[in-house]
């Protein structure tokens, strides 16, 4: 567990450094007299649809990586070691397959997007290069992450990409980039920058091998392979689709949708920041869960699961409750469009839909790891299904919060789900009592912060409210022991500053 935590509570830092430089191209994009907002809305549908286009292209490859890297590494010297060879072959072939149906199916685009999104449809081939860049990333990335590299990769996808994307920010805004026009096309070839990144390091450092020669394990296990890939691939299809669906809603069938996609942008900007831990815990877990279930360690498995759960509620709560404290002053102390301002209540929303994700633990790494991964696709056509028209028709009916509210029900029936046939088939649950106590101490700490500075705005109600929540939660935190990893890592931190520790 110390490694598992080691990475977690690193790359959760990783990735809080890249939503600080995210934020920052966020306030660029929002604040009056750079981008309009269609303009940083056609960002977020490339960002959704080139999502869409990974997530088709990979063919399943990173669920392979994630179940039977242990079996390979345990049995093939490095050299000799397929995997990675034929994960991307595939994923490449995948990718080439995406292109074809992409140009056979343009006009559709035109016909969905051309009135609420006209530049979409003429920025329409740019958004290949991310897609392509996305799909190799996220096959580099899962093997990295068996290696025990989920910090490395945390950094590439958090920080470096986000750097780039600042980088265009500033050479447009300083007019050395002359026009939105080449923006966003050079913006189309940012995930293909951290793709080659990322596999340049492994070459260097001898992590990565290429053989074409099909090895023993890929014999031996190729029906078992094709059977998980076949399954995980639609589960996986169908949970991408469920990220994005939204954007490509509101984008599609609201008025002006590429602008109201932006505001929407926004609101899922400002979610994600809630989301960071869980990424963190999830890229350190993944490995020492299919490890786990090789060996027949469901102790650990539990073990795993409910610090998954407990930790990420805590800092869930945290951060969701910080940014509703202050999401009002924030939008105009800093100088962002009013128009911004309606994207409140669907943060509001989304991040109830984070804090239930987040609070329910690893539960799609342990099921996507374990011999019962078909209900990886079983448990995603039952989203799909939910989430898919009550998203269309919530959007027609409430207009832009509608998207937000078929989240919220979607996701919280789906995780229900998955929490049931956890416990059902192996009799793990990821609650204790520390996780309504959580619940509670978030409540509490949000209410004294609010009523007692809710009269003060602007930057010092902002550094008031947020200290007065901050002490408060993170003394209640401490005092009632909610996570067992509270004293390791505060011991850790002791250690690491010379502070001598009492017996």
């Amino acid at each position: 567990m110390s490694n598992i935590r080691r990475q977690s509570i690193i790359s959760s830092l990783v990735i809080y450094i890249g939503f600080a430089v995210g934020l920052l191209n966020t306030y660029f994009f929002t604040k009056e007299g750079t981008f309009s907002e269609a303009e940083y809305g056609l960002t977020t549908i490339f960002i959704a649809i080139a999502t869409m286009m990974s997530a088709f292209a990979s063919m399943a490859m990173p669920s392979f990586i994630f179940k039977f890297y242990p079996y390979y590494n345990d049995n093939l010297p490095p050299k000799k070691n397929d995997m990675i060879t034929w994960s991307l072959l595939v994923s490449l072939v995948g990718f080439l397959l995406v292109v074809i149906a992409g140009l056979s199916m343009k006009h559709l685009v035109i016909q969905k997007f051309g009135t609420n999104a006209p530049r979409l449809v003429n920025y329409y081939y740019w958004i290949f290069p991310m897609g392509l860049g996305l799909t190799i990333y996220s096959v580099l990335e899962a093997y990295a992450w068996s290696l025990h590299k989920s910090v490395l990769t945390n950094f590439f996808r958090e920080v470096q990409w986000r750097l780039f994307t600042t980088l265009l920010i500033v050479l447009y805004i300083t007019h050395i980039i002359s026009d939105y026009d080449l923006f966003i096309k050079l913006f189309s070839f940012t995930y293909l920058g951290i793709a080659v990144s990322l596999f340049i390091y492994l070459i260097a450092t001898g992590k990565i091998h290429f053989t074409f020669q099909r090895s023993k394990v890929s014999r031996r296990f190729y029906k078992k392979i094709l059977a998980l890939c076949s399954f995980v691939y639609g589960g996986t299809l169908i949970f991408t689709l469920s990220q994005v669906f939204d954007t490509i809603v509101i984008a599609s069938v609201l008025e002006e949708g590429a602008a109201k996609a932006g505001i929407f942008g926004l609101a899922t900007i400002m979610t994600s920041i809630i989301q960071a831990p869980q990424r963190g815990i999830v890229s350190a877990s993944v490995a020492h869960l299919s490890k786990a279930w090789k060996d027949k360690n469901i102790t650990l498995i539990q073990k795993i699961y409910q610090r998954s759960s407990i930790n990420q509620l805590i800092f869930a709560c945290a951060i969701f409750l910080l940014i509703w404290l202050n999401f009002h002053d924030g939008i105009i102390a800093l100088g962002v469009k009013a128009s911004y301002l309606d994207a409140g209540n669907i943060f509001f929303l989304l991040g109830l839909t984070k804090i239930i994700d987040m609070g329910t633990g690893v539960n799609s790494q342990i099921i996507g790891t374990s011999t019962f991964w078909r209900f990886e696709l079983l448990s995603g056509i039952l989203l799909l299904s939910i989430m898919l028209p009550l998203t269309y028709w919530f959007a027609k009916e409430f207009g832009l919060i509608g998207p937000a509210i078929a989240t919220i029900i979607s996701i919280s029936i789906y995780n229900t789900i998955r929490i049931v046939f956890l416990w059902k088939k192996f009799k793990l649950f990821p609650f204790t009592r520390q996780t309504l106590y959580t619940l509670l101490l978030a409540a509490a700490a949000y209410a004294i912060s609010y009523f007692l500075l809710h009269t003060m705005h602007g930057f010092m109600g902002i550094v008031l409210r947020s200290g007065v929540f901050i002490i408060l939660y993170a003394i209640g935190v401490w005092a009632l022991a909610l996570s067992p990893d509270i004293q390791p890592v505060w011991q850790t931190i002791q250690k690491r500053l010379g502070i001598k520790i009492k017996d």
